[in-house]
């Protein structure tokens, strides 16, 4: 058992970006070994997991949290394990198994522009990062190749080489989204996606199902089950419910092990060179707080008291109208265009940032609830009900948060199964948020006028939505007393423990963090391989 407990490289977690940083690495000839806090998944069993679900609105329905390895659930009621300390609710959702929460996305696989890496210097708000656009941008293609990434090149982020392939086809209802809004300035574009439009990576095509989230029928879209197969292919070795409770250093500081449960709460030690943590913006900050020692009773990596905080994500509101034609949502991928010309200008120095997002999720179900809650019935339920799953429609903001301290993860006196505290978050949303949405508003009412829309709903002032993209809680940066780790990820208390995921990211700007944290791992693995 002893050689199976020991590694050149010992990455602590399955998810995306883990994965590909350890792929990128075992493929450069590191032995290479993965823990994993939960099980294994299989992609048939998730398929009819979904299919079996008695709610297809809940998309956590398919991977259940593990009495060993929990993950935040709410459906039916909140399984109690992310502990919200207020004042704003933080309902974050991810999954702890091989493969991580790419098993469960909209594959949104945006890079961020130029400017967002300098809207200190640039606006007056939130932080620099300590590495430009220019150092990032070969990081990003090598994440879209990988990935199988597809958009449209009027994003506003720079590219030296093309997309790996064309975007995904232009559903009926976002091509006249676009050719209406046209008139009033708005320019809507293909969501940039890790979904095949072609065979690639020896996966499918996107043939238009309509539940990409949670999980697509066909896996023509990037899942953590590929990702995880790959690592393994090349030579890495996962270790599934390997909970890990404890890092090991020595007196000069230097992580030396990593101690982990498995489901019956027997203990294992893991001993390596070279430790990249890469659980989440959640997990992570947790297992480094949970490690503090003599040496460093604040937590690991916490030399700064940085771990956890800045916690930031992008909330949402929207817009549910009725247009004036048939436009049938439902036919094609869930989430393929939106409009980006407010993701960057000078009144960031005011407000939010943000993107307008467009959904294509059938509105079928939602329809159904909302008449039968409202106690339509009979032939009207039906008349009513082939109107609204014709005509409603969707726009919402994805909108930028700026980094605050307060904003944080720490340890809860509660315990999971296992006695490891549960992750405790502290969240709040201010005033340049607030103008953000109100911003968003005005653009939400232009384009219901566009396309000719009627019975507005706009999310009532505060209730916004959370797009689970957790970011932040262990930035990097320059310089030690104000970050956690340095520019390649490495920490500066560490010198051979490397952090990996949207958690080292200073700011969250007004995309999907994904691709972003996946560049950032590249980059960290290519710095080890240089380095070591």
């Amino acid at each position: 058992m002893a050689q199976d407990l020991s590694a050149d490289i010992v990455v602590i977690g399955s998810g995306v970006c883990g994965l590909l940083a350890a792929h990128r690495l075992v493929m450069q000839g590191a032995s290479l070994l993965i823990l994993e806090a939960g099980p294994r998944v299989d992609r048939g069993r998730i398929v009819a997991a979904y299919r079996n679900s008695a709610w297809k609105g809940n998309w956590m329905a398919p991977y259940p949290s593990m009495p060993w390895a929990p993950h935040p659930n709410y459906h039916p009621k909140d399984n109690g394990y992310l502990i919200q300390a207020g004042p704003y609710p933080y309902p974050a959702e991810y999954i702890r198994v091989v493969g991580g929460t790419i098993w469960h996305w909209a594959a949104h696989a945006w890079r961020v522009l130029p400017n967002d890496l300098k809207i200190k210097s640039l606006y007056g708000v939130g932080r620099d990062w300590p590495l430009s656009y220019e150092e990032l941008e070969p990081y990003y293609y090598e994440a879209e190749v990988k990935m199988g990434v597809s958009g449209a090149p009027n994003t506003g982020s720079p590219r030296t080489k093309p997309f790996p392939m064309e975007p995904v086809a232009e559903p009926w209802a976002m091509r006249r989204f676009r050719e209406r809004l046209a008139a009033g300035g708005y320019e809507v574009v293909s969501n940039t996606t890790a979904r095949n439009s072609r065979t690639y990576d020896g996966r499918p095509a996107c043939c238009g199902n309509n539940n990409c989230q949670p999980i697509c029928p066909i896996g023509a879209q990037y899942d953590g089950g590929v990702a995880a197969s790959a690592a393994e292919a090349a030579g890495a070795k996962i270790i599934p419910n390997a909970v890990v409770y404890r890092i090991e250093h020595d007196p000069q500081g230097r992580i030396v092990a990593v101690h982990y449960y498995d489901p019956n709460k027997t203990s294992y030690r893991v001993t390596g060179k070279t430790f990249i943590l890469a659980a989440n913006g959640i997990e992570s900050p947790k297992l480094l707080l949970m490690s503090a020692s003599d040496k460093y009773p604040k937590g690991l990596a916490n030399g700064s008291d940085m771990v956890g905080r800045n916690l930031m994500d992008h909330p949402s509101s929207s817009l549910t109208f009725d247009a004036e034609e048939e436009l049938w949502l439902g036919r094609g991928h869930q989430s393929p265009s939106s409009i980006n010309t407010f993701r960057d200008g000078a009144f960031r120095s005011e407000y939010a940032a943000f993107r307008l997002d467009f959904t294509n999720i059938s509105q079928v179900r939602s329809a159904a609830e909302d008449l039968i809650a409202a106690g339509v019935y009979g032939p009207e339920l039906e008349k009513q009900l082939r109107y609204r799953s014709a005509h409603q429609v969707n726009v919402k903001d994805v909108l930028e948060v700026l980094p605050n301290p307060e904003n944080r993860v720490v340890l809860s006196s509660q315990k999971d199964a296992l006695g490891i505290p549960k992750p405790e978050v502290h969240y709040a949303l201010d005033d340049y948020v607030h103008k953000g949405m109100a911003a968003a508003k005005v653009e939400y009412a232009r384009i219901a006028e566009l396309m000719g829309g009627t019975n507005l709903r706009y999310t009532p002032d505060g209730q916004y939505a959370n797009n689970q993209h957790i970011t932040g809680t262990m930035s990097m940066g320059n310089d030690p007393k104000d970050s956690v780790v340095d520019r390649f990820g490495r920490a500066h208390d560490h010198p051979n423990l490397f952090i990996a995921g949207t958690g080292v990211m200073p700011t969250a700007a007004t995309v999907n963090s994904t691709l972003t944290g996946v560049a950032l791992a590249l980059r960290t693995a290519q710095h080890i391989h240089e380095t070591s």
